[in-house]
């Protein structure tokens, strides 16, 4: 989600309630290395139901030039990338405008990340009403109460059956495998973070230990404002602050590595699952700071697999685009960076974005929130980033280098005749002009795959690593052709 401000000040650090923990907790990654695709990333998701908007906590597919069209992968000019901002392209987490949902003509898209402290509501005489009436239910329950008691007092022959628990709430045992165990164990490893500009906007958002180095990954939007010279800083359940700094950030996938400065020795990384082996139906567990509220956990399950959702913070330059896993865990604005868990406590997925049927930007009157559909990104493709980050500090994406139509369709992506800014359509010497692709070509399946548009092609191709083998199933002149393509790259997102 979006962290800009609005113009407002950041508001102050999420309370921690000093819940006693040893340290982040969690062990290390065991995630297949997705691929980061490169291409300027659509402006709208195409094909798909209509439905509510998307609201960053999560956002909708949106990678197109000004002229509606997508490079799968720049295949154009290196500055073609990202294209101009779409009209109605999903915002990020509580970013405001929004677009089409991740799936077409919904509405607004908002990334579920930094989350603004909303103004004060005034007084008004209605509140006094609604005091007054609270003060009444309450002595109603008073005497109710007190009735219940006298009766029972009354009655009470020393026959009592009632028993009383052995143990308090806080020496119960709670399995590995209970919610309460999962909770137990990877709180110690989450984060509250706050990011401030250096012109004083920011906003809070979550992120995970990463590494004993100190790593922590989260969303590139809850970081975006402290990227040039801002402020940053990582607080753990148990209170303790740290500041800290961007190592890397990739606006294309929406995601970001940040380090803490003097970070402490005893850091526990979380154990990171295995996304591709997820299927609909499996327990999920999510940790972040909804509105603020730090070291928030709820819980729901995978309720669908390799949807296309996309969104930006409104500016045309900070698109990003996943194939995302479906959760109806409740995720809301502030929980984007945090991590999705499976029953066991691997994290599977990065908290990005929602789905919600109201708008409002960050800070506003009116922000949405959970409407029971959630988008992570699968950890198997954020491990991959968070480990370019870390090496270079820049992110690498995959390409076929070829322009694709994002207009909603069914029946595929179509590679357009006219490239985005006056480039070719098909990148000369490129993948998929190797492959032997023209314009007009439709792609209607990447691997095992079905595509039915470019924004689902683009997501597909971006769940893969640069040099990767896919076969391309694309129809020409009524005919069906199949061929085998190597995918390309580049590096960073300008």
């Amino acid at each position: 989600m979006s962290t800009e401000n609005e113009g407002t000040a950041v508001p102050p650090a999420p309370s921690a309630p000093p819940v006693p923990v040893d340290a982040p907790a969690a062990s290390a990654p065991q995630a297949s290395d997705a691929g980061a695709p490169t291409t300027p990333i659509p402006p709208h998701p195409s094909g798909g139901a209509q439905g509510p908007e998307l609201v960053h906590a999560g956002p909708a597919p949106a990678y197109a030039s000004a002229e509606g069209q997508q490079h799968a992968g720049p295949g154009g000019p290196e500055g073609a990338w990202p294209p101009p901002q779409a009209p109605g392209t999903p915002l990020y987490a509580d970013g405001g405008a929004g677009g089409a949902g991740a799936g077409g003509a919904g509405p607004t898209g908002v990334w579920g990340a930094g989350y603004q402290q909303p103004a004060p509501k005034p007084q008004n005489g209605r509140g006094g009403l609604v005091a007054a009436i609270l003060v009444a239910a309450l002595v109603a329950g008073g005497l109710g109460g007190g009735l219940g008691y006298t009766l029972a007092k009354n009655n009470d022959n020393g026959s009592s059956t009632t028993v009383s628990a052995s143990d308090s709430g806080g020496s119960v045992k709670r399995d590995a495998g209970t919610v309460a165990g999962v909770a137990q164990r990877a709180l110690p490893s989450t984060v509250t973070i706050e990011a401030e500009s250096t012109n004083g906007e920011g906003g809070t958002g979550t992120g995970f230990v990463f590494d004993t180095q100190g790593h922590i990954v989260t969303n590139n939007h809850v970081v975006a404002d402290a990227v040039d010279g801002g402020k940053l800083t990582a607080t753990f359940p148990n209170g303790k602050k740290y500041d800290a700094e961007v190592v890397g950030h990739a606006q294309g996938y929406d995601v970001a590595v940040i380090k803490l400065k003097n970070a402490p020795s005893d850091l526990k990384p979380l154990t990171l699952g295995n996304s591709d082996q997820v299927a609909v139906g499996d327990s999920t567990i999510a940790i972040g700071a909804p509105f603020g509220l730090s070291n928030t956990v709820t819980t729901g399950i995978i309720s669908a697999k390799n949807r296309p959702v996309a969104s930006s913070d409104g500016s045309g330059s900070n698109a990003s685009y996943m194939s995302a896993l479906q959760t109806d865990a409740s995720i809301n604005p502030g929980n984007s960076g945090g991590p999705l868990l499976d029953a066991k406590g691997n994290v599977i997925g990065i908290n990005s974005a929602i789905q919600s049927t109201g708008s409002g930007g960050l800070g506003g009157t009116s922000q949405s929130g959970s409407i029971g559909l959630g988008f992570a990104i699968p950890i198997n493709q954020a491990k991959y980033v968070a480990q370019q980050l870390i090496r270079t500090g820049k992110p690498v994406y995959a390409k076929i280098g070829a322009s694709v139509s994002l207009e909603d369709s069914s029946g595929g992506a179509k590679i357009t005749t006219e490239g985005a800014g006056g480039s070719a359509p098909v990148e000369a010497g490129g993948p998929a002009a190797k492959a032997g692709l023209k314009p007009g070509d439709v792609i209607t399946k990447l691997d095992d795959s079905v595509i039915d548009s470019g924004p689902t092609l683009i997501g597909e191709i971006w769940t893969h690593k640069p040099g990767d083998k896919v076969k391309i199933t694309y129809e020409r002149d009524g005919k069906t052709h199949t061929v085998d393509l190597t995918l390309g790259s580049r590096t960073g997102d300008s």
